[in-house]
Order: C-alpha cells, then sequence, then structure tokens
C-alpha cells in the first residue's frame, strides 16, 4: 500500500479488484446490492462498483439501495448521482431514527441501528432478487471494528471480507477492505460523489470515533500498522493463542 498513488482512481480500483479476486466476491451472473447511505464510503463504493462493472470482465447486475432513518433529508443528490451511472436509486423507508432514539432511547444506539439497517437492507436485496449485498467498509473500519470487539467486548475479532449469511441466502462482500480511509477520501473528493450530511444525533460522539482516534495515534508511531493488520489477519493461527480453559 505505499506505491505510487498518483491516479487515485487507478490505485482504489487495483486495490478492490484484488480484494475482489482474493475473496471471490463477484462472479458472473451476480446480481449485487450496494447499499448507499449518502456518506463518502457507500457513494465512493458505488462510483467503483458501477467502473468495474463497465470495464472489468464479469456479467454483473448492481441495486444501489437507501435505507431510509425516518429523518428529513435530501437524497436527491445522491438519486442524480445514481442516474449519472445509470443506475436507478431505490429507497426503502424506514423508521429506523425513531425507533432507536424516540421509542428505545438507546444510549448506545449504534449497534441496534446497524443491526435494523442491515435487515431492512438485505430485505430489500432479496425483493430485487439480488444474491450478494456490498458494504463500503474500509481498511481503517476493520482495524477501528478489532480495537473495539478487543476493548467492549473482550475479544479479538473484525469482520471478513465476504461473508454468507444462510438465513437469508445473501453473500455480504466488501471491495474496498484493502483501502485505507484516506484514500477513500481522495477518492470521494476526486469524483466529487454525493455527499448528505448526516442528520444523527450520535453523530461523531461514538465509541467507533474512540477507536478511529487510536488508529490515527498508532499509524503515526507505526506507519505500516495498517499493512500489517491485514497481514497479521491472513497469517492468523489460533495455536498462539491460549486455549480454553480446562475443567
Amino acid at each position: 500500500m505505499g506505491k505510487n498513488k498518483s491516479n487515485i482512481l487507478r490505485w482504489v480500483l487495483s486495490e478492490s479488484v484484488k480484494a475482489i479476486a482474493d475473496y471471490k466476491m463477484i462472479e458472473d451472473g451476480d446480481k449485487i446490492a450496494i447499499g448507499v447511505s449518502g456518506g463518502k464510503d457507500s457513494s465512493t463504493l458505488l462510483y467503483v462498483m458501477a467502473y468495474y462493472q463497465k470495464y472489468y470482465p464479469y456479467n454483473f447486475k448492481i441495486q444501489p439501495i437507501h435505507v431510509g432513518m425516518g429523518w428529513d433529508m435530501d437524497i436527491t443528490p445522491l438519486q442524480e448521482f445514481c442516474r449519472s451511472l445509470d443506475l436507478t436509486l431505490h429507497v426503502e423507508p424506514a423508521e429506523i431514527g425513531k425507533i432507536v432514539f424516540d421509542a428505545r432511547q438507546e444510549k448506545n444506539p449504534c449497534a441496534l441501528c446497524a443491526n435494523l439497517r442491515r435487515g431492512a437492507l438485505n430485505s430489500a436485496a432479496k425483493e430485487f432478487g439480488c444474491n450478494k449485498v456490498a458494504l463500503a467498509h474500509h481498511l481503517d473500519d476493520a482495524i477501528e471494528t478489532f480495537f473495539m470487539s478487543f476493548f467492549y467486548n473482550a475479544q479479538f475479532r473484525t469482520f471478513s471480507p465476504r461473508t454468507y449469511l444462510d438465513r437469508t441466502d445473501l453473500t455480504i462482500i466488501r471491495p474496498m477492505v484493502y483501502l485505507p480511509e484516506k484514500d477513500v477520501i481522495r477518492l470521494a473528493n476526486k469524483a466529487q460523489v454525493p455527499i448528505i450530511h448526516n442528520p444523527c444525533p450520535a453523530n461523531r460522539k461514538t465509541k467507533r470515533e474512540e477507536a478511529k482516534e487510536l488508529v490515527t495515534e498508532l499509524s503515526k508511531r507505526y506507519p505500516r500498522m495498517r499493512d500489517d493488520f491485514v497481514k497479521a489477519l491472513k497469517n492468523f493461527d489460533a495455536r498462539n493463542l491460549w486455549p480454553k480453559v480446562m475443567r
């Protein structure tokens, strides 16, 4: 990941293609739902996937889906962006924001919100006949999730680049999982993807924000941290950890 990144689109595509190939994320005949929230990550993923579909030798379809939160959000720029890519955005209506903050009044709302959004997205994907769902998680997300699992759940874990959900018969793929967030931001700026303000009351006040700050600080001290994190995940050997207590 220390290679020349002067052409940011080429760089992002090469790293995404590498992840797609390494984990066989895309195959001929796939119909892939892409969760598009209006944030920089998901809009950039949609841009990358549309480009990939146009120029790479796989015959697959894309269906962008926006799950409504029940808040007043102008998603017109997102709809226009999809049309510019010859795609039609499906808006899945939901009242997730009201459920999480009004009905449940969650003090730590992110987990419930994520579960509800994921469920709504997967249900919509099934209605469109999709067999896969693409999410916009990048490398920093994977590292942050690892530290959050360690600090708050006492577990060594993070999400996988590709996950099959047997309950829904859907495969979740994360094509940008090799990319640091800073490169996603660079492409988002260059491609001028639409970014819609997030009205969530918990925005930037979460445990993930703390994990993000930790990753930023660690990467300053250990510049190869992100590269080494990927290598460590791929070279993981459970024999190097403690076994369960024997009684």
